[in-house]
């Protein structure tokens, strides 16, 4: 790696869960791209987010600090206009900051549509943007095609024709060349992408729809609304891998750290649910990877949560190692969601590589789970007495 510090980039997505992936054994997955990142880099197996929903997740993400603790316990709340981001730590460190994609953390009307222009066009203003000193995106409205984006080089909403991937993607690609060349200072972007998250039957940049296997934890009666829907869904993720790829291609290898993350998952039929907010391995578990320049490709089975991103990113800026040194990550759940489909109850819990446990907000249990043994969660021992004083060791932790 030069001299100088390492530049740092996130690509982060959204309802793409760690099981969705060609390198995590998905035959439904078409991601020759992101199985050549892993391959090159870190892969945090066992990672979380530690909210499974998109604001609570956002704002963790780019504070380091669960909700509510940061300001947002609502799906409506904005990050606080004061809050500290990996932005303001990293400015600070001398690097060139810039931020292009979904935002879904500003102030907006809940009383209005989410899905459509009038959420796509809202503009988040300047002391909105979390710090970062180029700002180029979009509040929301789940356009996969032909987004609106506004910032710092477009004061106005603007329509972008194509794929949302390739043109968020295509807008950071030029944003880096330009620093790249023209200033010689390091830079952090982060790369927000909606895809994949609904609407599933969008278009997908021409990728083809194809019929899907259901993991095994699928019922019967979730099955052809999952069928449907993930042959959307990884249409959406074969066509965002493409656009990962060409972004990837534009960057200097030996001189940048790239991470490939979500911010949750989504739960498509197992147990008989859809969506996300629900505390499942499908819904919490996230693809993480990190390809660091000289540093040889592995895999880390530690208990690794999107709250850790900050630090560890504070930590490759100042040239020094992370380590994850906790047992299990904190998941949890500040609010319930009233949207349709979504997890009915506030919940928070522990989930370790070996074990999960969920407790309701009077903290009673209602999930444990043997991921070892139980890895598609099948058996609950919530109310198993023979597993209670296993359950009352791990709850000690949090």
């Amino acid at each position: 790696m030069p001299d100088r510090k390492p530049n740092i980039l996130w690509i982060v997505t959204t309802q793409w869960r760690a099981q969705a992936c060609g390198y995590a054994g998905d035959a439904n997955a078409r991601t020759p791209n992101l199985d050549k990142l892993a391959a090159q880099g870190l892969n945090f197996a066992q990672a979380v987010t530690p909210h499974p929903f998109g604001p609570f997740a956002r704002a963790a993400l780019l504070t380091g600090v669960p909700s509510p603790r940061n300001g947002v316990r609502d799906y409506f709340d904005p990050l606080p206009a004061g809050a500290r981001t990996i932005a303001h730590e990293l400015n600070e460190r001398g690097y060139a900051t810039a931020f292009f994609g979904k935002w879904h953390l500003a102030p907006r009307d809940p009383t209005a549509p989410l899905v459509g222009e009038a959420h796509a066009r809202t503009v988040v203003p300047p002391e909105r943007r979390g710090g970062f000193g180029c700002w180029e995106g979009f509040e929301g409205g789940f356009l996969l095609n032909d987004p609106w984006l506004h910032g710092s080089r477009l004061p106005e909403p603007v329509r972008m024709a194509g794929y949302q991937s390739d043109v968020v993607g295509g807008r950071a690609a030029e944003w880096i060349a330009e620093i790249g060349n023209r200033k010689p200072e390091s830079w952090f972007s982060v790369v927000s992408l909606e895809a994949p998250h609904p609407p599933y039957a969008e278009s997908a940049a021409g990728v083809e729809r194809r019929a899907v296997t259901l993991r095994a934890n699928v019922p019967e009666a979730a099955r052809e609304q999952a069928r449907r829907e993930l042959a959307g869904y990884y249409a959406h993720i074969e066509a965002t891998d493409r656009a990962i790829g060409r972004l990837l291609a534009t960057v200097q290898a030996d001189a940048t750290i790239v991470v490939f993350t979500s911010v949750h998952g989504d739960m498509h039929g197992a147990h008989g649910l859809f969506r996300k907010g629900w505390p499942y391995e499908e819904s919490v578990r996230v693809p993480l990877l990190v390809r660091q320049p000289a540093e040889a490709p592995r895999r880390d089975e530690s208990a690794v949560s999107l709250l850790d991103l900050p630090a560890m990113t504070i930590a490759w800026a100042e040239g020094r190692a992370w380590r994850c040194a906790r047992q299990s990550a904190e998941i949890s759940m500040p609010s319930v969601v009233r949207l349709p489909q979504q997890c009915d109850r506030v919940w928070h819990g522990l989930r370790s590589p070996a074990r999960k446990l969920v407790l309701n907000a009077d903290g009673t249990p209602w999930l444990y789970f043997d991921l070892e043994r139980d890895p598609l969660e099948l058996r609950n021992l919530a109310a198993d007495p023979a597993y209670a004083a296993e359950m009352a060791a791990m709850k000690s932790e949090s």
